[in-house]
């Protein structure tokens, strides 16, 4: 198989086919699109996500607590704590491992988080760091936003811009090839988005305002994380190219290595479903977080992607632009 997230239909048939529901106190179980689990804990839920962080090198464990956080943000939820495995590979220095908590933890910091635990280990089995973070947070059961409550006619918003987490990897880790090839000042622009891959900001503003569905756009890009949505939530869409904000560095990077912005990693975007997407947008943008009505949910389950040639079918995402990079 390809590097990258599993193709979709490989997950359903060998892995989501043969989890079983023994338990009553699971109220939100693994499903393609959905980001979190929740679990009744009578008035409150409690709400988990897992992801590790594999395509980085440089910022690795600013990126692994702000996209474990993100997935809880999702689902309109304030991420509490988090546990956290570090596996890093032989040859490490204690410098190497200092400099990577320093990252965790200033960055758990920001977001008002504690690492509750965890395991680090030095390991043959590993190549470079792998960081794998479990995201913990709590709500009451009425403010749970899923991935799967979109409704057709729903406007499906985009916060910040396409392709943002991708940009900032790609800047960091390929700069000196980079540089004198794109302006350096997109070259700047570029890596400062590492700190704009948070949505904890925008999840708890939308969830607070009322949404139908969330979605953090991971692996897949824009265009994968609206067939996950649609997917979850049973329905169609229609997304129109010209609608979408790409900042200028992303364009030339992806021009650079003939890649798209539409299907590259973008952590620090959020896709929001909202039957009210024009309130929305100007919430957001109140609270200075760039946001724009990118298309609409329709009652069709066919998903399409309007671009300056014509309409093409939005199909589910495969292996990540990032790894065309690398």
């Amino acid at each position: 198989m390809k590097i990258g997230k599993i193709p979709n239909d490989v997950l359903k048939k060998i892995i989501l086919n043969k989890l079983k529901s023994n338990r009553s106190e699971v109220l939100l179980r693994p499903k393609i699109g959905e980001d979190c689990c929740a679990i009744d804990f009578g008035d409150y839920v409690c709400v988990m996500s897992s992801d590790p962080i594999t395509g980085a090198v440089n910022e690795i464990g600013k990126l692994a607590v702000y996209i474990s956080c993100n997935d809880i943000a999702s689902c309109g939820v304030e991420p509490l704590g988090l546990l956290i495995t570090l596996l890093a590979p032989p040859g490490t220095s204690e410098n190497d491992l200092e400099l990577i908590m320093d990252q965790l933890t200033q960055t758990a910091s920001s977001l008002n988080i504690d690492i509750l635990g965890g395991h680090t280990e030095i390991t043959s089995s590993v190549t470079r760091f792998i960081i794998n973070c479990t995201a913990i947070g709590k709500a009451f059961k009425n403010q749970l936003v899923t991935s799967s409550g979109a409704h057709p006619g729903d406007g499906i918003i985009l916060t910040k811009t396409a392709g943002l987490e991708g940009t900032a990897i790609i800047a960091f880790d390929k700069e000196k090839e980079l540089t004198g090839k794109i302006n350096d000042a997109l070259l700047h622009e570029a890596k400062s988005f590492i700190d704009d891959i948070s949505v904890v900001k925008e999840g708890l503003l939308a969830g607070a305002y009322g949404v139908s569905a969330m979605h953090d756009v991971t692996e897949g890009g824009i265009l994968g994380a609206v067939w996950e949505m649609c997917e979850a939530s049973a329905t169609g869409a229609v997304i129109y190219k010209t609608q979408i904000p790409v900042a200028m560095s992303t364009l030339k990077i992806c021009e650079y290595y003939n890649i798209s912005p539409f299907k590259l990693i973008s952590s620090g975007c959020m896709l929001i479903a909202c039957s009210d997407g024009e309130g929305l947008v100007r919430k957001l943008r109140e609270e200075n977080i760039p946001a724009a009505i990118i298309g609409m949910m329709n009652d069709g389950l066919e998903r399409f992607f309007v671009t300056d040639d014509g309409t093409e079918p939005i199909l589910p995402p495969e292996s990540d632009e990032l790894y065309k990079v690398f």
